[in-house]
């Protein structure tokens, strides 16, 4: 594959509803090597693919995703919304929900894409079951080689590798005011969790961090990115993935 490889985030959601199949059938037409997704857990257990913890942003209305059960949950409209913000046709992306972990695992079944999911774990108390339905599902359609979970709470890696050690982890990291870091630390607090990559918010991004975690075999990803001028820069220190809201604009520059 050329790099950095373009990964669009939350599918290719500058042009249609974030995490929703409209949005990853976009990423896949533009030509992307892989998508970037949330998934979180309902309340009968059930991964399904959404980044807030409620509905309030991309639905406009105020239940938690942990108080749904997914037979209450998949009908409820999440396309409108960003065709109203988007001036866009009236009724343009109203059949959009929120897709199941498995709905999305098998759109991707037909090509050979990379898959970052992210488990969204507000509470350790989340960790365990979310991980063990991740790496289920992950096994069950043979997309162990294609699937890297990353997450911010970086304890949850260390409960996926304990389930499966062969899954792939990326070990997620933003920039927090009260939390200082070095590049020392964000290589210190991944290999501690045993993750094969990083994922770097772009105001992270340093070409020492870059080039001490290849030298220790980790792969880096950053996110999010819409300037094509990160391709180029990208290539220049080594970056391996580029996380974007617009995968067709960053491909057109790479």
């Amino acid at each position: 594959m050329p790099t950095p490889l373009i990964i669009g985030h939350r599918g290719a959601s500058a042009v249609a509803p974030e995490n929703t199949m409209a949005a990853f059938r976009e990423a896949i037409a533009a030509g992307s090597d892989g998508i970037e997704f949330d998934v979180r857990l309902t309340r009968d257990g059930l991964p399904v693919v959404i980044h807030d913890n409620s509905l309030v942003r991309t639905a406009g209305v105020s239940d938690r995703v942990a108080d749904l059960t997914w037979s209450e949950l998949e009908g409820i409209d999440v396309g409108s919304r960003f065709a109203v913000t988007r001036k866009l046709a009236p009724g343009s992306f109203a059949t959009e929900t929120v897709p199941s972990l498995e709905q999305l695992f098998a759109l991707f079944e037909a090509n050979d894409l990379i898959l970052y999911l992210e488990m969204k774990c507000d509470s350790p108390s989340e960790r365990v079951l979310l991980a063990e339905a991740c790496c289920r599902l992950i096994n069950e359609y043979s997309l162990k080689p294609r699937v890297i979970i990353e997450c911010f709470d970086l304890p949850a890696l260390e409960v996926v590798k304990s389930i499966d050690s062969e899954i792939k982890t990326a070990a997620l990291f933003q920039p927090a005011l009260t939390t200082p870091w070095t590049v020392q630390w964000i290589i210190n607090q991944a290999t501690a969790v045993q993750a094969s990559a990083l994922a770097l918010h772009y105001r992270l991004v340093r070409k020492s961090l870059v080039e001490q975690a290849k030298d220790i075999g980790l792969l880096v990803a950053v996110w999010t990115v819409d300037d094509p001028a990160w391709v180029y820069r990208a290539k220049s220190i080594g970056i391996d993935a580029l996380i974007t809201n617009n995968p067709a604009a960053m491909l057109a520059g790479r």
